[in-house]
């Protein structure tokens, strides 16, 4: 059975997808862009921008009743591989004990002119 998560506490989806789908005993998080889900605004650099983005993915999660200690995977997407280091600093900060498996890769661009793009899949215990 698939459930569509839905949370005004994280940016609404700016296009033809879900913020994140249940099913089973998965979650699924949609890529979240560092939009401010109030303001709609994105703050300025990396480290600020890796902060939101975790805390958009942090609220979808949370939305199906799981929190970033249930994340088994991640998939970092960043505009300038040369802010992995700093990406790094910040993303230890969500997950401080038995991190997640995680892909990072660098991309010509993200929508909205963002520099990060985080999506996780997680498991609901």
């Amino acid at each position: 059975m698939k459930k569509v998560l839905q949370t005004n506490a994280a940016p609404a989806a700016i296009g033809p997808y879900s913020q994140g789908i249940e099913a089973d005993h998965y979650v699924f998080v949609s890529g979240q862009l560092p939009l401010n889900p109030a303001t709609g605004v994105m703050p300025e650099g990396i480290e600020a921008q890796t902060a939101q983005s975790l805390e958009n993915v942090q609220a979808v999660l949370q939305a199906a009743g799981a929190d970033l200690k249930n994340v088994i995977k991640t998939n970092v997407f960043l505009t300038d591989i040369n802010d992995f280091a700093i990406v790094n600093s910040v993303y230890a900060t969500f997950f401080k004990e038995n991190p997640p498996a995680r892909s990072a890769v660098q991309v010509v661009a993200l929508p909205k002119g963002a520099n990060i793009e985080i999506e996780v899949i997680a498991i609901q215990e």
